[in-house]
This record gives C-alpha cells, sequence and structure tokens, in this order.
C-alpha cells in the first residue's frame, strides 16, 4: 500500500520526499535482517533480533517505510496497553536524518494508535538524544516522568530516560 492522505510533498532542508510514491507496510519477519542492519547503523546500543522479533509475535503494530527502489528509510513499532499506545522504538536512516521522515514516522505512528482507539502515546528518549527530544517537543509530547538508568550507555554506565506523553 502506498502513502496517502498526506501532503504530496514534504520538504525539510534541500530534500523532497514525494510520500505517496513511498510504500508503507506492516513489518514482516523478513523484514528483519534490513531492520536489524539499519537498526545497528543508527543506535549506539542497538534491539537484538530477538527484539524484533518478539514484538513482531507479540502481535505488536509494526510498519516499515520504503523507497520506490524499495530501500528501508524508516520504520517504527507500538506496544498498546490498555488505551495508551507506547513507542518502543522507531528509527530513520542516518544519511536521511533531518528531512522529515522522523517526523512523517511519528505522524503514522499516531495514526495506527488513533485507528486502534489509543488515547495517548508514551515514549522514552535519551536525554542524550537532543534530534528527537528536539522533534518530540515540537511535536507536542510533554515530559512526563523520568527513569533512572532504564539505558545502557558507554563504560558499564547507564543513562536515564525521560518519558514523554502525547494526548492523540
Amino acid at each position: 500500500m502506498s502513502v496517502a492522505g498526506q501532503d504530496a510533498v514534504t520538504q525539510a532542508g534541500s530534500a523532497a520526499w514525494d510520500l505517496l510514491r513511498l510504500d508503507y507496510q506492516p513489518m514482516l519477519e523478513t523484514d528483519l535482517s534490513e531492520v536489524l542492519a539499519l537498526e545497528q547503523r543508527v543506535y549506539p546500543h542497538p534491539w537484538t533480533h530477538g527484539n524484533f522479533v518478539d514484538s513482531l509475535k507479540s502481535g505488536y503494530p509494526a510498519w516499515v517505510l520504503r523507497d520506490v527502489d524499495g530501500t528501508l528509510l524508516g520504520y517504527f513499532l507500538l506496544m498498546l496497553v490498555v488505551d495508551e499506545a507506547h513507542l518502543l522504538n522507531v528509527a530513520v536512516e542516518g544519511a536521511i536524518q533531518g528531512q522529515g521522515l522522523g517526523r512523517f514516522l511519528l505522524n503514522q505512528s499516531c495514526a495506527c494508535a488513533r485507528q486502534l482507539g489509543m488515547e495517548s502515546m508514551l515514549l522514552e528518549v535519551r536525554p542524550s538524544n537532543v534530534r528527537a527530544l528536539d522533534i518530540y517537543q515540537r511535536y507536542g509530547f510533554e515530559q512526563i516522568g523520568r527513569r533512572k538508568g532504564y539505558y545502557p550507555a558507554s563504560n558499564s554506565q547507564r543513562e536515564d530516560a525521560i518519558v514523554m506523553r502525547y494526548t492523540l
């Protein structure tokens, strides 16, 4: 299914994406080798193959975004709990970050959650991930808490997580 219901072109910086020509599909196990490779390129402490398999086997909503040539551009995974969606993981290929696709995936994840009857979206983000924090804050997410030592960090240390919520 091609992306529909969005502006035909998203522009950020010098890049323009024809969103109607991008391919937005549910994530399948056959996507996992590419998803894992992207995950490993963009995160210092990436999810494992098992994390992705477990999420898919649990029936978590998960989507991939590809260009017209089939190249993986990004993905997201949600976990649904009662009336709240938890954005577990979202990523955009490093070379094309800052060009509007992260916001597009955030829009799609919120639309997916709304369609499934969720009332809010929750996520955690590293305080050191300034780019993601900025995106979430501009989108309308609000900080509601902090999880101490939530993320692995370098030198066997741990990094806190900022917990954010967005009302759908």
